[in-house]
């Protein structure tokens, strides 16, 4: 199994998760901001069995992930340097929903996801900002986004997003804090170091999920943790 995340995550988290498969460290230049340079979730869309990708994602990343299980879709629109041309892969989608601001969204991602309920949210990172367990149970440190789901019906914990680091800014978001696969949820950083991160664990365990805290600090928000 590939893992693609962060370059900049902790050296602790990283030795950790590469317990579970091959890292990919994603670092890039003179595309975006710094500070989301290498998170996964700015250049990579995953639904389903597909993994749409950034046209200018650096092309030694496409060959590392080319001859992967799933199928390999590219993009329309480039990663640009600033929001929201830099929010067109910041998207969750479900079996049935696709999550987004949907002023910004790229053409392949609601081209390939046409039969999905679209649900707008104005939050442009939307995968930053939400963690997506199942159709109906989400995740969000963005207020805006718990209302919207709220409206439709689905049940949305919100945890407040103070003390995620994320360089440059007062604070990152709880998306990118986390990856799944199958039944656990790999967070880098320990829930006990927020503030809503008891009840969090809560919801979690409720729900079924095996919490894997990577290394025992503060979260970090490194853009999600994408398992291919």
């Amino acid at each position: 199994m590939l893992i693609i995340i962060d370059k900049k995550a902790p050296e602790k988290a990283k030795a950790r998760l590469s317990e579970y498969g091959e890292l990919i460290e994603l670092e890039t230049s003179g595309i975006t901001y710094e500070a989301i340079s290498g998170h996964p979730d700015i250049f990579f869309h995953r639904a389903g069995s597909k993994l749409i990708v950034a046209p200018n994602l650096p092309e030694k990343y496409m060959n590392k992930i080319k001859d992967t299980e799933l199928e390999m879709i590219i993009g329309e629109q480039n990663v640009g340097e600033k929001y929201p041309a830099s929010s067109a892969y910041n998207v969750v989608s479900t079996k049935t929903l696709l999550i987004h601001n949907f002023r910004n969204t790229d053409a392949s991602i609601t081209g390939l996801l046409v039969d999905a309920d679209l649900i707008h949210v104005d939050q442009g990172y939307t995968r930053c900002n939400l963690l997506a367990l199942d159709e109906d149970r989400f995740i969000s440190s963005d207020a805006g986004i718990t209302r919207v789901l709220g409206r439709f019906d689905k049940d949305c914990l919100y945890i407040n997003p103070d003390g995620i680091l994320l360089e440059g800014f007062k604070n990152g978001f709880i998306g990118g804090c986390c990856g799944i696969h199958q039944n656990k949820i790999f967070i880098m950083g320990s829930l006990d170091q927020l503030n809503d991160g008891e009840a969090m664990k809560r919801y979690l365990l409720n729900h079924g999920y095996e919490i894997i805290e990577l290394y025992k600090g503060p979260l970090f928000d490194g853009g999600s943790i994408l398992f291919i």
